[in-house]
């Protein structure tokens, strides 16, 4: 006989209500079918927490990744501009090797041949970087290029300088030979006599005019047609009272029958700046200056030597 389990249902007075009666078989499985429902239960929920906490780090992932990405976008970016920057100073460094060549023309100099080897012949810029180029797809090559690129300019910078260096150089040396040079004229007056061989007025013969004669007024000034300084203020036979310039570069000037001096030896004097007055001192026939140019010791032409 199988036994039974009953269940009896009173009521709040203690009476007997109801009972119900249960075979061991169905108590047993319902049992088993409670404990496994909540270990079902138990299981399901285990794994909604593991698949929350799943998301939530799959949530923390996609931010990172969305950072990181930004982050390469702008580094890319970043690159890029760099690669432009270096692009932009190639092209600076060549439009001064190109002002350099202006200036060594205007100056009468040699061009320069030290950046034909970066920039190659006539001065163009070497081949520009590819900006747009896309990152992702050669990302390594762009940067090897930039890295070579970077010590090329840095080298091209220092033989620019270098050549800009030298080019001060002769600059100076020009300015001090053009500051040296006679280029205007020492007196304003009328032209008796020019440089080359003429009939003496003192003696008729045919003799060398060493210089330039130009008449003028008494008293009136004369200028130094160059920077130099004085190396002689004094009366010297013939000529009369004479002062004579020392110019530098091989160059002297000197201006005779002076009526005074207003330079002594051994004093400086610029372009412009009144030396002495005309005068009819030594073998003259009036009043004139007789001014001379010595190249190396050697009498030029004066008029090669007045450019106003």
């Amino acid at each position: 006989m199988r036994k039974k389990l009953t269940l009896l249902f009173i009521d709040e007075h203690g009476s007997p209500l109801r009972s119900v009666a249960f075979s061991r078989k169905w108590l047993y499985l319902s049992v088993l079918l409670t404990l496994a429902l909540t270990g079902a239960a138990g299981y399901g929920y285990h794994e909604f927490c593991g698949l929350q906490q799943q998301v939530a780090e799959l949530k923390v992932y996609q931010e990172s990744t969305v950072f990181q990405r930004e982050r390469i976008v702008l580094q890319n970016r970043q690159i890029q501009d760099f690669a432009q920057n270096i692009n932009t100073l190639n092209t600076k460094l060549a439009e001064l090797y190109d002002f350099e060549k202006k200036v060594r023309i205007i100056a009468n100099l040699d061009p320069p041949v030290d950046q034909e080897a970066f920039l190659g012949v006539g001065g163009s810029p070497p081949e520009a970087l590819n900006t747009r180029l896309p990152l992702s797809e050669d990302h390594k090559q762009l940067m090897r290029e930039m890295h070579q690129r970077v010590d090329i300019t840095d080298m091209h910078a220092g033989v620019q300088q270098q050549s800009f260096e030298k080019l001060l150089k002769k600059l100076n040396a020009k300015r001090s030979l053009l500051a040296a040079t006679p280029s205007i004229r020492p007196l304003d007056g009328w032209k008796t006599s020019g440089f080359g061989y003429r009939r003496s007025p003192f003696t008729g013969r045919r003799e060398l005019h060493k210089g330039l004669d130009i008449a003028a007024p008494k008293g009136s000034p004369i200028i130094a047609p160059a920077d130099g300084v004085v190396t002689f203020s004094s009366r010297k036979g013939l000529m009369g009272n004479m002062i004579t310039l020392k110019h530098g570069y091989g160059i002297v000037t000197r201006y005779g029958h002076l009526a005074k001096m207003l330079k002594k030896k051994g004093e400086k004097v610029n372009r412009g700046e009144v030396i002495a007055l005309v005068g009819s001192t030594g073998r003259s026939t009036g009043p004139h200056l007789h001014y001379e140019v010595r190249l190396n010791g050697v009498p030029v032409n004066p008029e090669k030597y007045i450019l106003n």
